[in-house]
């Protein structure tokens, strides 16, 4: 392929290009509360029926992206409600995976159209923002970013030590209950760009390779957005010059970012330490 050739495909998929720069920020952000709260296991089952909402939207002929909401949200206020402990949310995440997984499969089995469509729910599609999307997709992320600077404080207290936190009038359950929401919103809007199947690759690991080497509740965030930026965008334009989905890309660039700081992050005897401090600041 040539330069040319290149740029030329490059300006196809600027609405994909800027997506995935405004979700790798955003999952970044949100993935170091995803981690502090141990719930990478409830991404992957939001994801489920988000699948499944935005399969059901498609056999339908509905906005696909209105689909995934709905299925996200839906399990989102489920795990929210029903799993404040973390045995009952497992349980229940455990419950809900095959069922919005099996419903999705179902859903596409019954839809006539394009085989492209299908897969790209499960995968992710390189071109599929267009316009009015990318609008939606920008303003969700821009009012999941202003929630969760609104809640930083209480809810990095509460996601550090629940218990301490609720006995210093906290509220946990409404706490909990509304990351529910931001979390289910933000997988939602990644599952047209990497698919539902894969969504963890922004929501998780950027998070997890931050925190190896880093404890600083400053510098954690900053590299997980950082790190979430570069898989994104990176994937999507290593994608555009190959014939596979985006999602092998964007998954492949995080792993490889999650090794590298595992493999410099081999010390970590001051975490400990600095999560104590950070959770005495809080409760000052």
């Amino acid at each position: 392929m040539t330069i040319d050739t290149y740029l030329e495909l490059l300006g196809l998929v600027q609405n994909s290009i800027i997506a995935a720069a405004v979700l790798g920020i955003v999952g970044g952000l949100i993935g170091v509360f995803v981690m502090q709260r141990d719930m990478a296991f409830a991404v992957h089952g939001i994801s489920e029926l988000s699948f499944a909402g935005a399969a059901g939207a498609l056999l339908i002929g509905a906005n696909v992206v209105a689909g995934s909401l709905v299925g996200s949200l839906a399990a989102a206020i489920l795990i929210g409600l029903l799993g404040a402990r973390a045995r009952d949310r497992n349980s229940i995440i455990g419950v809900l995976m095959p069922f919005g997984l099996g419903l999705g499969i179902l859903f596409l089995a019954l839809y006539p159209g394009r085989s492209a469509n299908k897969f790209g729910l499960l995968t992710g599609q390189i071109i599929s923002v267009d316009s009015p999307q990318l609008g939606a997709l920008i303003a969700i992320c821009i009012a999941v970013l202003i929630a969760l600077l609104f809640v930083w404080r209480p809810l990095t207290f509460d996601s550090l030590d629940a218990d301490v936190a609720a006995a210093r009038g906290v509220p946990s359950t409404a706490l909990s209950l509304g990351f529910m929401v931001l979390l289910g919103l933000t997988v939602a809007v990644s599952v047209q760009i990497i698919g539902s199947l894969l969504v963890l690759a922004l929501l998780v690991t950027p998070a997890a390779a931050a925190l190896r080497v880093s404890s600083s509740p400053v510098l954690v965030p900053v590299l997980s957005m950082v790190f979430g930026f570069v898989s994104a965008v990176g994937g999507i334009l290593l994608a555009i010059g190959g014939t596979l989905p985006i999602s092998p890309y964007i998954t492949t660039i995080s792993f490889a970012i999650y090794l590298v700081c595992r493999i410099v992050g081999r010390r970590g005897d001051g975490r400990p330490r600095v999560a104590a401090s950070t959770r005495r600041r809080l409760m000052a």
